[in-house]
């Protein structure tokens, strides 16, 4: 029976390792959701799903400063969208990538911009000082 050398048991862990991380580094075939648009989002974990309401709350500015909670959220045509201020980080702002909507912008905790959404589609947005660091967001409405 052979005694593996620390050197060859080193070669295979870095060998087992590097071959377990390959499917790690490409891209996948799947594509991300809204064509990429929350690639790199802070927040961004899933769509959360409000259809039925005729109201949603979004927070400007949680779970960190520089994020809107929820990033990603599908309502019914008809709802009230309002972005509430959490006082976090600097001014903020929330501005529809098409052109749709844009608000002022706000510091104090508390402060609220809303906008109803009336089409079926897709409402790509983000704070424009903070559109860099992954301040992006993304209501989507659906038919029920």
């Amino acid at each position: 029976m052979h005694t593996p050398t620390r050197r060859r048991v080193l070669t295979l862990t870095a060998s087992g390792v590097a071959a377990g991380l390959a499917g790690c580094a490409g891209g996948s075939d799947t594509p991300s959701p809204y064509d990429g648009w929350l690639d790199g989002a802070n927040n961004f974990e899933a769509v959360v799903d409000r259809t039925g309401t005729a109201t949603t709350t979004i927070e400007v500015g949680a779970p960190s400063p520089y994020a809107f909670n929820p990033a990603a959220v599908q309502v019914s045509p008809d709802t009230t969208v309002t972005w509430e201020w959490t006082g976090r980080g600097s001014s903020h702002n929330v501005v529809d990538n098409d052109g749709a909507f844009e608000s002022d912008y706000y510091l104090e905790a508390g402060s609220t911009f809303e906008y109803t959404v009336t089409e079926p589609g897709v409402y790509k947005y983000y704070c424009t000082p903070h559109q860099t660091q992954g301040m992006l967001g993304v209501i989507e409405v659906v038919e029920s």
